[in-house]
């Protein structure tokens, strides 16, 4: 266990190097779209594997329980969607540009991350549209945290979702940018675009403009993901089962529904 542990780390490590290297010898070059994308497919893909093996490795952990964490518990400032007396909470942890993100919302279709998926599992099919059943039902309560980590991008676009929050829009928001996912810092959620998204959400754009250019949530999104980290958030998507406030189960990448759907209904019962 120990060298699969340490065999993912080492791939984690390359993956970071490569990344790197791309962007350095990149500069000063006039590449394509074309050649952009392919090179934030190939790092997704290769990022996924790490993800995916790390989320069927056994954590350590303390007995048979969960490992320990200083997850902050659900408060009035976070984004939450369903009835707040449920028994079972998932918090799941995002980045508006992650692929995988994107392709477990069932938000997406056909993209290059769910191809990739699929040709693990065949069967592969997206949780959160699963999982939104349950919020529904008022069986669970679902909690949206930011960690972007995939650059500036990453981070403007959780602050464009936060100011459409001040309007009573976020979950709006957060539809539109994981059902029009398009590549990785390459402008697909540049501020210009995150305005026009708001604006064609028939949002107050004046506010929202205003709020985006202020800076009002930088902070804040750097703070929750320093939060993401105390919580033992390494990649996303990652999610933590809770129940009556106890974590008893984890999602971890982009796995698909029937292994979620076992967690979740095992904390119900």
């Amino acid at each position: 266990m120990k060298i699969l542990t340490n065999n993912i780390k080492t791939m984690e490590e390359n993956i970071t190097e490569n990344k790197e290297e791309i962007r350095d010898n990149d500069k000063g070059k006039d590449n394509g779209p074309k050649q952009i994308a392919g090179a934030i497919i190939i790092a997704g893909i290769i990022i996924a594997g790490a993800i995916l093996l790390k989320g069927n490795t056994p954590q350590s952990s303390i007995g048979n329980k969960i490992p320990l964490t200083t997850l902050a518990p659900v408060d009035k400032n976070d984004r939450t969607l369903g009835n707040v007396k449920a028994k079972v909470a998932l918090i799941m942890y995002g980045d508006f540009q992650c692929p995988f993100c994107g392709a477990v919302s069932g938000l997406a279709s056909d993209t290059d991350a769910i191809k990739y998926l699929k040709k693990i599992d065949k069967n592969w099919t997206p949780f959160m549209t699963g999982i939104n059943e349950y919020v529904k039902n008022g069986s669970v309560l679902f909690t949206y945290r930011d960690w972007a980590f995939l650059g500036p991008e990453s981070i403007k676009s959780a602050e464009g979702a936060r100011c459409a929050g001040d309007q009573g829009r976020f979950w709006e928001y957060y539809d539109y940018l994981y059902g029009h996912q398009n590549g990785e810092n390459n402008g697909a959620f540049s501020d210009d675009n995150l305005k026009t998204f708001a604006k064609g959400l028939n949002l107050n754009i004046l506010t929202f403009n205003q709020c985006l250019d202020s800076g009002k949530y930088t902070q804040v999104i750097v703070d929750a993901k320093t939060e993401g980290i105390n919580a033992g958030v390494t990649s996303t998507p990652k999610g933590f089962i809770l129940k009556n406030g106890k974590i008893v189960g984890t999602i971890d990448g982009a796995e698909p529904w029937t292994t979620v759907k076992q967690k979740i209904d095992n904390a119900l019962k």
